[in-house]
């Protein structure tokens, strides 16, 4: 396997078009969650490097915020291009560091070459206005132009597609970037220096430095140059990004922590509901932001969707993710596993009852079951912290007003999923919930077409859809006097 994807396997930060070590010479391991065998390694950079990628960012945004969007655009359906006629070796290395089964990981490919393409054509829609003066001897400008230089930060959960999401938007909109992925999965973020060298994006435009969080994000947070972060991540980092940034008044995009509820009221189509479920628990392991983190489930039809999601659970193919048929990968490492055992041992503590799973895979390793609980309540730990692994606590309700509150109940506001068949319900439900996306009565709802981003703690901005590109943007407004009207 490793033969296809050795030509993105970069082992080596991407500057100013140059593929460099770190200063030191210092490396990081990766290790593949499956095999837990070491693929290879990435420069453990900090500060000065970052340093030289922002200042060489900073070089190529003289030139490429004056090139017409029509030609980025053309760079970027190039840059689609590539991506898809890739997607496999693409995939199989996403597989490799992050451990994904390799439809999910085909998928998210897809889903990085589409936000390229769209934003390939956002680009050349940034519209400004001429507002009527009211001077009659002036007129009244309104004009958009690139921010400048970004700062990327994303996480091991998504590697490829997070960095879509940035780096689609600051391309068509005419910024340059320095991103950093994450040093689990740093291959796929790597493998974006690769692409955008072979479609021809110029040298500076597009820089990934792998290394220390700490360093890298602070001289992300404080040089001058950067006047933009946007950032995937959990909220306690996220928070510290917006402070540390403070200092020079960067724009900032973050997309942070989850706790996503899923409702099904006793109207709903049960087996319908089971079935979104499914995905929306346990895709990527249930290591997603917009996983469902807590089921309340109407007493009414609670004992049948218990039943039936614990029979789909025990169904799911655990495996590695390049094996045929695999629907569900290890967790990213032995912490991840150990936060899991954790929540559940809280939960059956405190009256839960597990029906199925509940412990590690016979795999081994951090491979873990698909779990369900019944009888959760509102002590657990699983009412407030994000699982992130493949475990499905249910808690029982009563009420309409009960079940909208239980799901507010919590300082993030990312994601929900709500059942019913009931018309009138469905917007009293999307009405009462406060959260940045809602599907009602489907489990998977992310797509380039729309915004995505949270509310309340879960963040700031929008990624996708027309919104997405606000951020990268500045807004001018110009008063021409004079004119002798």
């Amino acid at each position: 396997m490793l033969q296809k994807t050795s030509h993105f396997l970069r082992q080596a930060n991407y500057i100013d078009g140059e593929w460099v070590q770190a200063d030191s010479g210092e490396t990081i391991d990766v290790v593949n969650p499956a095999t837990l065998q070491v693929i290879g390694t990435v420069p453990k950079s900090g500060k000065a490097e970052t340093r030289r990628a922002i200042e060489a960012a900073q070089r190529a945004f003289e030139s490429w915020k004056k090139t017409s969007a029509n030609d980025r655009a053309k760079l970027m359906r190039a840059l689609h291009d590539a991506i898809m006629d890739n997607q496999d070796p693409l995939a199989e290395l996403l597989v490799m560091e992050q451990g994904k089964p390799f439809a999910e990981a085909k998928g998210e490919v897809g889903m990085s070459a589409a936000y390229i393409l769209w934003f390939a054509e956002e680009g050349r829609r940034v519209y400004g206005d001429v507002v009527p003066s009211p001077w009659a001897d002036r007129r009244v400008l309104v004009t958009k132009e690139p921010v400048g230089v970004i700062g990327a930060i994303t996480p091991w959960n998504f590697p490829s597609s997070m960095l879509a999401r940035k780096i689609g938007p600051a391309l068509a909109a005419g910024c340059t970037s320095v991103a950093k992925p994450a040093s689990q999965t740093p291959y796929s973020g790597l493998a974006w220096g690769a692409l955008c060298e072979e479609v021809g994006i110029p040298k500076g435009v597009v820089n990934v430095v792998t290394g220390s969080a700490s360093q890298i994000g602070d001289e992300i947070c404080s040089n001058p140059l950067v006047r933009k972060i946007t950032f995937t991540g959990s909220t306690e980092v996220g928070k510290t990004l917006i402070e540390k940034s403070a200092s020079t008044v960067k724009k900032v995009s973050m997309e942070l922590g989850g706790n996503a509820p899923f409702l099904v009221f006793d109207d709903a189509d049960v087996d319908r509901a089971v079935a979104g479920a499914m995905i929306a628990k346990y895709r990527n392991s249930g290591q997603t932001c917009v996983c469902t983190n807590r089921f309340f489930v109407q007493a009414g039809v609670y004992d049948a969707f218990v039943e039936k999601l614990a029979a789909a659970s025990e169904k799911l193919k655990v495996g590695p993710g390049l094996e045929d048929g695999t629907e569900q990968g290890p967790l990213i490492d032995d912490g991840a596993v150990g936060k899991v055992e954790e929540l559940i041992a809280d939960a059956t503590g405190k009256g839960g009852s597990v029906v199925t799973g509940g412990g590690r895979h016979a795999l081994g390793g951090t491979f873990f079951q698909p779990t369900v609980i019944r009888d959760a309540t509102a002590d657990m730990r699983v009412m407030k912290e994000e699982i992130f692994g493949p475990v499905a606590p249910i808690f029982r309700f009563e009420t309409e007003e009960e079940g909208v509150a239980l799901a507010n109940d919590t300082e993030f506001g990312l994601a929900c999923y709500f059942y019913t068949g009931d018309l009138g319900r469905t917007f009293r439900v999307m009405d009462g919930l406060k959260y940045g996306l809602i599907g009602v009565n489907e489990g998977l709802i992310t797509t380039v077409e729309a915004p995505f981003g949270g509310l309340k703690e879960s963040g700031l901005g929008k990624e996708g859809g027309h919104q997405g590109i606000d951020d990268y943007l500045d807004t001018k407004y110009v008063c021409i006097g004079g004119l002798g009207l």
